[in-house]
């Protein structure tokens, strides 16, 4: 598909603009946004997008911090609030008025769009603008927190606190953008022997463009959310893609989740974490059948 390229600018965060690409026509009655995690940015999708429906109109983003698009300083610049903020600029800027989308999320992608699938219970801007979500390897941090609301939710998230030692390592301050700018000889093998798929990142210099504030991210919302979850169900179509193999985000974590989704589908996946780039022609077929299912 032909691409052609934009720039973003929400309304309501003066200062950030966001680099965009678009696939196919916008008169298309498809619209797919595929929104990539850390430390990827939106070249991750492209592989995905030439295995997708040519006649789709298909849109992916440098998330604020990560590819072309403005890396704003401060922690608090990297919110998941201001990242629905900019998912609705996105939106309005690329889709018509009035037309659904289907999302897709990857990572903290997905993460951060668990947050737009819960804002579009309340938020008028989204209502009718979701036509079904595909989460991959990001849960929300909404049901993180709930899991661990309890001593027995806490035993139970145990095995997935143990494997996001990495995460308890990116909220310290410095050290981590200092081990990805100069410390990749240790640190990529250290993650390989997690999660293989980790290879399959574009290490070197765009690794460390991309987690030099975009690591951010963790730092803005993992400790305050987890502490103060936020009560939400929905009823979108979800499809929950479970990476057997993700040592980053391992299945377990992402069980109960039918207490938040009415309905969700969930498909299992001998990969690892970075599904998408490991196998784009699966993930594509599997968003394409669940957007099929749901358009």
């Amino acid at each position: 598909m032909e691409r052609i390229e934009t720039q973003v600018t929400p309304r309501v965060i003066p200062g950030v603009t966001l680099q965009v690409s678009e696939y196919g026509d916008r008169g298309s009655p498809t619209h797919l946004v595929l929104v990539h995690g850390f430390p990827d940015d939106q070249r991750m999708w492209e592989p995905v997008v030439a295995a997708l429906p040519q006649d789709w109109h298909v849109i992916t983003y440098d998330v604020r911090g990560a590819g072309r698009s403005t890396r704003p300083e401060g922690t608090s610049s990297y919110r998941t609030d201001l990242l629905v903020e900019d998912l609705i600029a996105v939106l309005e800027a690329t889709v018509p008025e009035g037309e659904a989308i289907h999302l897709v999320g990857h990572d903290w992608g997905s993460t951060a769009m668990w947050d737009v699938v819960a804002a579009a219970t309340w938020d008028p801007r989204l209502e009718g603008r979701l036509a079904s979500y595909t989460s991959a390897s990001g849960p929300p941090l909404d049901h993180l927190g709930t899991a661990n609301a309890t001593w027995r939710g806490r035993l139970g998230s145990l095995p997935q606190l143990l494997h996001s030692w990495y995460v308890w390592l990116f909220l310290l301050p410095r050290v981590p953008e200092l081990m990805w700018r100069r410390g990749q000889r240790l640190l990529r093998p250290a993650m390989r022997r997690l999660d293989p798929t980790i290879d399959l990142l574009p290490w070197g210099e765009e690794v460390r463009a991309n987690t030099s504030h975009s690591i951010g991210l963790y730092r803005a919302n993992v400790l305050s959310r987890l502490r103060q979850p936020l009560p939400w169900r929905t009823s979108l179509p979800v499809l929950l893609v479970v990476a057997l193999r993700d040592s980053f985000v391992i299945p377990r974590s992402l069980d109960g989740l039918e207490a938040r989704c009415r309905d969700l589908t969930r498909v299992e996946v001998d990969e690892g974490h970075w599904l998408p780039r490991a196998q784009p022609v699966r993930f594509a077929g599997l968003v394409a059948e669940h957007v099929r299912r749901h358009g």
